[in-house]
């Protein structure tokens, strides 16, 4: 069941941040205020899905580790810390702030600072998710490292 759980709630978890990663960057860049405002509120409401997904990668992965923290899965679990943190202190109180601004359609230079910072944490729990789910990969023999290509020298 393990097998099942961590790979379907890491993937869930993963494709929700960059969801709404992509959707505030899109927004902001080409839509109104009133749309801005709309992703804003609805990214609180996601929170019910990413983290039980968090949740459930997490737990199942430590069970699915049996103690073990060498190699791959020690560099997987050395991110979980890094990401629950970002998440917990900076992503979920950066968007319960944005969406008490939007709602009050104060989009004044606290909002884009914050959305900023918002922003620069999502990428960054997108690029340690996705480094967990390569050595995922990896571990499970997925992802394969393709041998290097001998260089030509070039005539002078």
């Amino acid at each position: 069941m393990i097998k099942v759980i961590h790979p379907v709630a890491g993937t869930v978890a993963m494709l929700t941040i960059a969801s709404l990663w992509l959707s505030t960057v899109l927004s902001e860049m080409f839509a109104s205020q009133v749309a801005i405002a709309a992703v804003k509120m609805a990214v609180p409401w996601s929170f019910l899905l990413l983290v039980p997904a968090l949740a459930a990668a997490g737990g199942s992965g430590f069970a699915a580790a049996k103690g073990r923290q060498a190699g791959l899965i020690g560099a997987k679990i050395k991110r979980m810390p890094w990401i629950a943190a970002n998440g917990l202190l900076v992503l979920i109180p950066s968007a319960l702030f944005l969406a008490s601004k939007a709602r009050a359609s104060e989009f004044d230079t606290s909002f884009y600072a914050v959305q900023a910072l918002e922003l620069a944490a999502g990428a960054t729990n997108i690029t340690l998710l996705g480094l967990k789910m390569r050595d995922g990969f990896k571990m499970k023999g997925r992802l394969r490292r393709r041998p290097a290509r001998p260089v030509k020298a070039s005539p002078l």
